[in-house]
């Protein structure tokens, strides 16, 4: 069995992280000209290593990251996605800038575990080296590497690179696999063209998997790509899995048109986001962080310029006191504190900033749009001078829009304000609750719109039967309610419902001389979608408090009730199309002699015509009932002795002129009492 874990290193300029890498996995890490002849880590470079472990195999891929103060932002370019770091001090050296800064970012990103190593140890004696190793475990305690390996080495003679191997073999062993099920996101960290193949990028596979032919989608920009082929760790593979440093050789695009920050991910499943809700923390050595303030944004490779809106307080990080406290990051559970002891004084109403040390909700507004999903680590770094002063995770990566199109979700729809009371509420949802209730928690703030299935996809970055198994309970329980492709919360369909028999109430009210509402009309009226719509009708139909017949709905039991004039006017048209016969008289010279007005006189018509009591023939021309009946009794009782007949011996039948005969005949062939064969009409 193969098991892949990328191992990142951190620390300062010069303490010996290339000739590390170089030493454990025989590659020299940097590749620039430019790095080797200034002797310093530039960009993020890239090795590989197997080690058998416990009767596995271990595939290590180390991302070696610059140490200069100059490059952190291509060390957080590397960073992001490690499952576990080695932390190098420099034995002659010790505890430098960039050891904390580098160290700060991996506390920030949540990296799980790792080793602390001590190099150079060739350099110094070994009451120093004793030294330097108490200094490193002060510096440690309280973080996620108090306790863990401290191994001394020396990469030129070789000195405790075994027990280092040895080390990384049992560490790398604890770490957790990825996800190579879910759905696949490469953040694209490296460039370039490979003559006779084209364009290929790199980067680490942080989640699915991701094989040869397979289309994918580059954010941001949502160009199609094909992958012509896949190298795993320098060697050519059929499919990398999620953990793997993956190289894809593309069809669709040049390398002008990619760049680092950018991410591979499925088709047609997400969307690029200008801002997310998140968990953030400000490191204890920081200013305090003001309201709005701009800041430098780094998640995975991605890089930008973000305006960071303070929320309200949040749960605190474990201890906020020291250098070293983490925030733990499980599925979606960010933090150690419970939710009732969230740290009220994070964010300071009467200063509107956050203090050093604390942590609060806040929602980061992007110069330029990313791919981010609930989950993301994300690191921010002091707009000037450009040093790291805290980082956290993102909660929500589909918030609603405010500014120009404010209250309104990214398809338009409107959207009910949230209070920054509620705001809170539901990014604690998010944070500490389990994924059905998360699942919920979306689908309940959009209210009566509901939250489509491919929406909770783009959300969450859940595959759509994740959805599907997570919306089951609720559904079963009553909790959500599900219409077409849309789920519901409990409430909002209950409002859907109560919208929808409001809107039909005002509208029988505005109508009593007309029996029912056309469903697109009340669908419009209720402003419900359509497939939320269907879903509530049926409901209601069920529950009998509507009836539905053919295109048109009516509350149950309803009908219309006429009353003085109208119940006058309506005995007056009955009687005047009964009394006539076939010889009817024009409608518009029967609704003249009402005395009620014209829009109410066509009402009472519209009733008739749609209970059958009167039968419109052409477009002129209106029959009653019992006349048409009579005429069809009359003409089938011709058929035994003329099974045919022309349009003169119908007119001496029926007794009419031309003008009613065409018309009635007509009328006849349409209800298949006649057929009409040449100038002559057969009897059926």
């Amino acid at each position: 069995m193969m098991k892949s874990v990328i191992v990142g290193t951190a620390g300062h300029i010069d303490h010996g992280k290339t000739a590390l890498v170089k030493a454990l996995t025989g590659i020299d890490a940097d590749r620039l000209e430019e790095e080797k002849r200034r002797g310093i880590t530039i960009d993020i470079g890239f090795a590989h290593l197997q080690l058998a472990q416990a009767g596995d195999t271990l595939r290590l891929g180390f991302v070696d990251v610059p140490g200069h103060e100059r490059f952190v932002r291509n060390m957080l370019a590397g960073v992001g996605g490690i499952d576990l770091v080695l932390l190098v001090v420099a034995a002659d050296e010790g505890i430098k800038p960039q050891t904390r800064e580098h160290f700060d970012i991996c506390r920030l990103l949540a990296v799980p575990r790792g080793i602390t190593v001590i190099t150079k140890s060739d350099l110094v004696d070994a009451d120093t080296l004793g030294v330097v190793r108490l200094e490193v475990e002060e510096f440690l305690r309280g973080s996620f590497l108090e306790g863990a390996p401290i191994i001394a080495v020396s990469s030129r003679t070789g000195a405790g690179l075994d027990e280092l191997k040895r080390e990384l073999g049992r560490v790398a062993a604890e770490a957790q696999a990825k996800d190579s099920s879910s759905l696949p996101r490469l953040p694209i960290d490296r460039v370039f063209t490979i003559k006779g193949f084209g364009t290929v990028v790199t980067g680490t596979l942080v989640s699915g998997a991701v094989e040869k032919e397979q289309e994918l989608e580059v954010f941001p920009g949502g160009r199609r790509v094909r992958v012509r082929g896949v190298q795993v760790h320098g060697a050519a593979a059929e499919k990398a899995v999620a953990g793997e440093r993956t190289a894809l050789n593309l069809a669709g695009a040049s390398t002008d048109d990619l760049a680092r920050g950018m991410t591979l991910t499925a088709p047609a499943m997400f969307h690029t986001t200008a801002r997310a809700d998140a968990v953030l923390t400000l490191l204890s050595g920081a200013r305090p962080l003001r309201q709005r303030a701009r800041v430098h944004l780094h998640a995975y490779t991605t890089e930008t310029i973000a305006e960071v809106v303070l929320l309200g307080g949040a749960a605190a990080p474990a201890n906020t006191n020291s250098r070293a406290s983490d925030l733990d990051v499980s599925g979606h559970d960010f933090s150690r504190a419970e939710p009732a002891a969230r740290n009220k004084g994070a964010l300071a109403p009467e200063r509107n900033q956050l203090a050093p040390g604390n942590t609060a909700y806040a929602q980061l507004r992007l110069a330029e749009p990313a791919l981010l999903l609930p989950g993301d680590r994300f690191i921010i770094r002091q707009f000037s001078p450009v040093v790291t002063i805290g980082g956290g995770a993102v909660l929500d990566a589909a918030p609603p829009l405010r500014g120009p199109q404010r209250g309104r979700w990214r398809d338009g729809a409107a959207l009910r304000r949230s209070s920054p009371e509620e705001t809170v509420a539901f990014l604690e949802t998010l944070q500490h609750e389990t994924p059905q209730k998360i699942l919920m928690a979306r689908a309940a703030r959009r209210g009566a719109r509901g939250l489509k299935f491919s929406e909770a996809v783009a959300e969450t970055g859940w595959r759509p039967e994740q959805v599907e198994e997570r919306a089951a309970g609720p559904l079963a329980r009553g909790e959500m309610f599900r219409c077409g492709e849309v789920l519901l919360s409990g409430g909002a369909f209950r409002q859907a419902q109560a919208q929808t028999l409001a809107a039909l109430a005002a509208w029988h009210d505005a109508n009593p001389l007309v029996s029912g509402i056309s469903k697109e009309e009340l669908r419009e009226k209720a402003d419900l979608g359509g497939d939320v719509f269907t879903g509530v009708l049926n409901a209601l139909t069920r529950e009998k408090k509507i009836e539905v017949y053919a295109e048109q709905v009516r509350a149950a039991g309803r009908s219309v009730v006429m009353k003085g004039e109208e119940a006058e006017s309506k005995k007056i048209i009955e009687q005047a199309f009964a009394g006539a016969g076939l010889k009817v008289p024009a409608l518009k010279d029967v609704l003249a002699g009402l005395k009620v007005d014209r829009a109410r006189a066509q009402k009472i018509v519209t009733l008739l015509l749609r209970d059958r009591v009167l039968v419109k023939v052409s477009e002129d021309l209106v029959f009653h009932r019992d006349a048409l009946e009579q005429l069809r009794k009359l003409v089938i009782a011709q058929k035994a002795k003329f099974p045919k007949m022309d349009v003169a011996r119908f007119k001496d039948l029926a007794g009419v002129s031309r003008k009613y005969a065409i018309p009635l005949l007509e009328y006849l062939d349409r209800e298949h009492v006649t057929r009409r064969v040449g100038d002559e009409r057969v009897i059926l």
